[in-house]
């Protein structure tokens, strides 16, 4: 579900009473909206939040039962399949040029976990909770946490909590850096919102070339990051953003 507040899409997980657990119909459903919305140039920023009480409980346990119930000679294709319509969507979402923020309302468990972190920033309402509860599927995350939680919390606390799957309060969330901002009990879209707009103004371009680069960093020489950053910068030169910028400076 998606709805418009300014420069701002709204994308809602729309299962509640699932509590918005995603299966394959879901997974396609997310990452075309994403594209949609990535598409329309008036959209500077974007929320990903989630219908009723929860913002994702994960994969689909009756979608993994029915898995399990194809036959042998299928299984390992249809997941491997499945798979990557898992990393498309999180590619999409970490991927896009467009500052995502997840508003995350309750519980953001397992794939939930992933999607939450995929997006730029993370704002939790006081009643969310967050566990990368894989383990106690007997599965491995899969959504990108294991690339996402290390750069958040550090690798010793991302270990204790993929091999325990325990439960993270928004508290201990905002005290350890899995989440950004803690919002005022209710008022979590309306403080989302007032966040989104601290980036809504600024140039798309500029946050766009920055977003290519930044998220690199861990893993890139600093000579390589550098050259990004030139190269970025002679595009960001010939922009409409900066020439306005420039000449707004420089009448005041």
């Amino acid at each position: 579900m998606i709805a418009r507040q300014g420069t701002t899409a709204i994308l809602t997980l729309n299962r509640p009473a699932a509590r918005n657990a995603i299966d394959d119909r879901m997974r396609a459903a997310i990452r075309a909206a994403l594209q949609q919305v990535s598409g329309d140039d008036d959209v500077r920023t974007i929320v990903l939040t989630g219908a009723g009480s929860a913002f994702c409980a994960g994969g689909d346990i009756k979608a993994m039962r029915d898995r399990l119930a194809a036959r042998p000679g299928r299984v390992a294709f249809d997941g491997w399949q499945r798979q990557r319509g898992t990393a498309d969507l999180v590619s999409t979402l970490h991927d896009s040029d467009r500052i995502t923020i997840a508003a995350v309302n309750g519980a953001a468990v397992g794939l939930g976990l992933d999607l939450a972190l995929a997006c730029d920033f993370v704002v939790a309402a006081p009643q969310a909770v967050f566990a990368s509860s894989f383990v106690k599927r007997g599965l491995v995350p899969d959504g990108g946490s294991l690339y996402f939680l290390p750069r958040r919390v550090g690798l010793q606390l991302t270990k204790e909590l993929i091999y325990s799957g325990r439960t993270v309060d928004a508290q201990e969330a905002a005290r350890v850096g899995l989440v950004d901002r803690l919002a005022t009990d209710g008022a979590l879209i309306e403080e989302t919102l007032e966040y989104a707009d601290l980036f809504a103004g600024h140039s798309q371009a500029a946050i766009a070339l920055m977003k290519s680069i930044v998220s690199r960093t861990f893993e890139t020489p600093l000579d390589r990051i550098a050259a990004l950053g030139g190269e970025a910068q002679a595009i960001a030169y010939t922009t409409d953003e900066h020439h306005a910028a420039i000449e707004a400076f420089l009448a005041r």
